[in-house]
């Protein structure tokens, strides 16, 4: 069929041709459902001076390629001849480096029209400059076949054989970080980040409150590989997180980082010892509390009855942890001894605010960092873990409220008075109260078991936020819910500008630093005048102590978001893809 399909058009056979011509419509007679699209002349070329029989013209602009026929020696009618030539030189495609539109044939690479729409294919550029967390959260908001391919080549071999080894480190990275507070999104973000460093291309990580999982599809036709790991406990220990992330940087970003060295890596953080010891972890309960009621107006002695009460709570709350109590039953506990020193000062008739006293035991109990997170959660679309986790606070504060409900009402019965003006004096001491708020946010340091290196950027970060509180609310005039926004905002950009820089989890710079803004005497005007059967006002200062406790979650959240928008790390490519936001309900 090809050679007489050939010969047909050869040079013997050029009177069937003539004869052919003399029969051919003219232009006018030529009839085709597919015209040219509005807007697009309609090119006319020529064939030894015919007019076109068909509507398929070469655009405008567009050099016709002279296609010569083939002779018989090819010996396929399905080859492109090799004369075929183009005028017009082809750009490269930045993805692969091969001619866009090239086709593949039996005599090599033959450049023709490329099928890419006119502004063309965006390309999928996650440089290893960009720190990990960006570079994974972009990816996991990709749908499975818009993702990139790992490019480790070097990892495949060793990971082919050791699936459940790969799934198994990434299942106890992600354990760790979430144990340590770290949101959801990062958690599935590091969990993606490490499976996907040692070549597992389609895997899909899940994280809840108290479940990680992971499952991985080799292909279409195989059956997934699926792992999941449960936290039971959890230990605030920001030195650990920090080596965590710094574990994840180095799998994610060296090709020679074996499976090996990932788990020797792991147990060595495990091993490692809190950075301090437990009567540090005392004394700086008991500083905590002493900055927080100077905070609140309070005087140095004020400061040292705050210490003592919060330094008897915390060692309460060991005793409580020990005989194996639940948390809930631990923050009752220690909120009984600041509270009963209020109240004793009280009954004392000492010339010592007692309410500033159990205002600055609360500061070290209120929640603020399961706060912050669930708040985080349900902001990124992980609406059951934030469930959870404000939850979970719910349950503390209401261990909290009984702890000091009980020694309060004990107290109005023995006669106590509490002043809550006085408790508040409206003195202007903008010195001591940045002092307090460093402080406070020093302590709050030790009792998260930062890394030294992290400790005073997290205490000038405090010192900022009560700055800014202090000027919009105290000078200004505005209103305590948008200051404390304002304030909490600039704590998240502050702390996630230093984390890109460190290449680190935000956690240790944001958590400590918000520590001033905490709304401990709003929550103690509430529970006082609870205690007093005055229920519209203890219900209205607990509003507001929500209210401020929301404000600085979402403030926190807001600083994080500003810097991933506005911000990219150097090396960065600029026409990378952009983080996607979570499709729940709306389909924008």
């Amino acid at each position: 069929m090809a050679s007489k399909a050939q010969g047909r058009q050869g040079t013997g056979h050029a009177g069937d041709v003539d004869e052919a011509r003399e029969h051919k419509p003219q232009s006018d007679e030529a009839h085709s459902a597919f015209t040219a699209p509005h807007g697009l002349p309609r090119a006319s070329h020529s064939i030894d001076g015919e007019h076109p029989t068909s509507e398929f013209a070469i655009p405008s602009g567009l050099p016709a390629e002279v296609v010569d026929a083939p002779s018989e020696a090819e010996g396929s009618a399905f080859v492109l001849p090799g004369s075929t030539t183009s005028s017009t030189p082809i750009p490269e495609s930045p993805a692969s480096g091969a001619p866009n539109g090239s086709i593949a044939s039996g005599r090599g690479t033959t450049r023709g029209p490329a099928f890419t729409p006119p502004h063309g294919i965006p390309v999928i550029r996650l440089t290893k400059e960009t720190p990990w967390q960006d570079r994974m959260r972009t990816m996991l908001r990709m749908p499975v076949g818009e993702r990139p391919v790992p490019e480790r080549v070097e990892k495949h071999a060793e990971s082919a054989l050791a699936v459940p080894r790969v799934l198994d480190i990434t299942l106890r990275i992600g354990e760790i970080l979430l144990a340590g507070g770290e949101g959801a999104e990062d958690v599935e973000a590091a969990m993606f980040g490490v499976a996907h460093a040692y070549g597992l291309e389609r895997c899909e990580p899940t994280v809840t409150f108290t479940l990680l999982s992971i499952s991985y599809q080799p292909s279409l036709v195989d059956d997934p590989v699926t792992a999941s790991r449960t936290v039971r406990r959890r230990a605030v220990d920001y030195t650990r997180l920090s080596a965590v992330f710094a574990l994840v940087d180095d799998i994610t970003s060296q090709d020679d980082f074996t499976l090996e060295e990932a788990y020797r890596r792991l147990a060595e953080i495990r091993r490692n010892r809190h950075p301090y010891p437990g009567w540090a972890l005392t004394v700086a309960s008991g500083a905590l509390a002493g900055a927080a009621s100077l905070l609140v107006g309070g005087s140095w002695l004020v400061f040292v009855a705050a210490a003592v009460g919060a330094m008897l709570g915390d060692r309460l709350a060991w005793l409580a942890s020990g005989r194996g109590l639940p948390e809930f039953y631990q923050f009752v506990a220690a909120a009984m001894p600041p509270a009963a020193m209020g109240v004793g000062l009280s009954l004392a008739h000492a010339n010592v605010q007692g309410s500033a006293v159990i205002t600055g035991g609360l500061f070290a109990l209120i929640p603020g960092r399961a706060l912050v997170a669930g708040v985080q959660d349900g902001l990124t679309g992980y609406y059951i873990t934030a469930s959870a986790r404000l939850l979970e606070v719910m349950y503390l504060i209401v261990g909290i409220v009984i702890g000091v409900l009980t020694v309060l009402f004990v107290g109005l019965r023995l006669g106590a008075n509490f002043n809550p003006e006085a408790a508040l004096r409206g003195d202007e001491r903008p010195v001591v109260q940045l002092f307090s708020a460093m402080l406070l946010a020093l302590a709050f340091c030790v009792l998260l078991q930062q890394e030294r290196s992290t400790v005073l950027f997290a205490t000038l970060n405090g010192g900022v936020a009560w700055l800014v509180y202090g000027s919009m609310h105290d000078v200004a005039g505005i209103p305590a819910v948008a200051s404390t926004t304002a304030a909490a905002g600039l704590v998240g950009l502050f702390g996630q500008l230093l984390s890109r820089y460190r290449y680190a989890s935000a956690l240790p710079y944001v958590t400590a630093a918000i520590g001033p803004l905490l709304p401990g005497s709003a929550t103690y005007f509430g529970l006082l005048a609870l205690a007093q059967k005055n229920l519209d006002a203890g219900i209205s200062s607990l509003t507001r102590a929500a209210s401020l406790a929301l404000a600085i979650a979402i403030g926190v959240n807001l600083g994080n978001e500003i810097a991933r928008l506005f911000l990219r790390a150097p090396g960065a490519e600029t026409g990378g893809p952009l983080r996607r936001a979570a499709k729940r309900t709306r389909g924008f």
